[in-house]
């Protein structure tokens, strides 16, 4: 009796082992592993084109009671390690603890100052968020009253009972609405681009004391800005180390300007490009040799056959010139673009994230190493900033099921990614879904 007694614990507790470890294994393997071309979500059943790379989680627009998403950014908790996604939502922007990728916190959302748009962006310094956003409105003063929102994400690691509604710790009205924010983490000065004043040019915003920024100064002479990247400069062109160098896109064209005094702002060059429809946003190299820029409607209307990104020589900012072209498999409308180390993570719209090797930009050769399609035409949820009647006719595209191809040329799909977490975790905003958190495959 005793031995069956024994056999019968043995046998219990070799079986609750057995099942905790499948359950275990269900808590740490990704919510959809990318195999075959093809990554299909254990919770949605829904599948995704991908190469490379496994869709680790997601939340969803429903999650977050949002229509639509745009911008996305990220921070890291400097006591803790622990990693937070910022998204950009149509009626604000929502904060998810993904900590635990597998299972990210929707912690809660800072609303909108004004009103819900399509266009919203964010970057982050000195453990704060600042928020921008675009309107188009019959009604001024809505445009006027948003400003810069500023708010203190260590109020994030106190989350008790997610998710919640936050509030601004400050509320900068320097300017109203604002197309981009980009950030110089080393100056400590943030630029806010498109803006109602300096004709949408450089608004500099002294963030010395980050919850109560104030105007530096601003620059109207180059024109309209749509996006920015600013970076004190280390690259290869020796009369400009040190400097503070502002690259704009500029619709038509990219400037370059020396930032570096406020109140004395220069345009060092500008240069142009060729079926130039709409010069959106680009990213350094690392070491600053090089430039890469979107343009976002060279694709939609037709000026390229297939998702093309510039790369500008600036080896001599005074003297900046195209390097190549480098033109992808996919026909999709790119996006916002970031570098990383030797990769160019591209937010591609409906061909989802394309991360693209730039080892050997200076031999003018890139290459696609992989992707993950974020954007399923089949369940399309309607969410885009272009009308219906604007749409391309995915049934007239022969190629919108290639997974090489990606999705036809139309807005709709992955806004932006951000790829500079430790963890190596990426995150990328999708315009119909929501977040996405991918990591590449070992």
């Amino acid at each position: 009796m005793r031995k069956f007694i024994l056999f019968i614990a043995f046998a219990f507790l070799f079986y609750s082992c057995d099942f905790n470890d499948e359950d275990d294994q269900e808590l740490s393997t990704p919510l959809a592993i990318c195999l075959d071309g093809l990554a299909i979500s254990k919770a949605s059943g829904e599948s995704y084109k991908c190469q490379n790379y496994d869709l680790i989680g997601m939340v969803s627009l429903e999650t977050m009671n949002a229509t639509s998403a745009n911008d996305s950014w990220g921070w890291t908790d400097p006591s803790t390690g622990k990693e937070y996604a910022l998204i950009g939502l149509d009626n604000g922007t929502g904060f998810i603890d993904i900590s635990d990728p597998l299972k990210p916190i929707y912690l809660g959302k800072l609303p909108t100052q004004t009103i819900s748009t399509i266009w919203r962006d964010l970057k982050v310094y000195n453990n704060h968020v600042y928020i921008v956003a675009d309107f188009k409105t019959s009604t001024p003063e809505i445009d006027k009253n948003h400003g810069v929102q500023v708010f203190d994400l260590t109020r994030l690691t106190s989350v008790v009972n997610p998710p919640q509604t936050f509030t601004n710790d400050y509320l900068y009205l320097e300017h109203g609405e604002a197309h981009n924010i980009a950030i110089n983490e080393e100056s400590g000065y943030a630029y806010a681009v498109g803006t109602n004043t300096y004709s949408g040019g450089v608004h500099a915003i002294d963030l010395t004391n980050p919850t109560k920024p104030v105007l530096a100064g601003g620059f109207a002479d180059a024109g309209y800005t749509h996006d920015a990247q600013v970076v004190t400069y280390k690259g290869p062109d020796l009369d400009y180390i040190g400097k503070e160098i502002y690259v704009g896109s500029n619709e038509d064209k990219v400037v370059i300007l020396d930032v570096s005094d406020k109140k004395n702002i220069k345009i060092i060059s500008e240069v142009e490009y060729s079926k130039t429809q709409y010069t959106h946003q680009g990213w350094f190299t690392n070491d600053q040799s090089f430039f890469i820029v979107g343009d976002e409607l060279d694709e939609f209307n037709k000026e390229v056959n297939n998702t093309r990104s510039i790369i500008f020589d600036f080896n001599d900012l005074e003297n900046p010139k195209v390097h190549f072209e480098f033109v992808n498999s996919t026909d999709a409308i790119d996006h916002n673009g970031y570098v990383h180390k030797n990769k160019f993570y591209l937010a591609s719209y409906t061909a989802g994230l394309r991360i693209i090797d730039v080892s050997n930009i200076v031999e003018k050769s890139m290459s696609e190493i992989g992707y993950f399609d974020t954007y399923n035409e089949k369940e399309d949820s309607g969410s885009s900033i272009l009308s219906d009647s604007n749409r391309p006719n995915y049934s007239q595209d022969e190629d919108h099921d290639n997974p090489k191809k990606g999705g036809a040329a139309a807005f709709n799909g992955a806004w932006s990614v951000y790829p500079y977490f430790k963890s190596e975790n990426i995150i990328i905003s999708d315009i119909n879904s929501g977040l996405f958190i991918v990591k590449k495959q070992n």
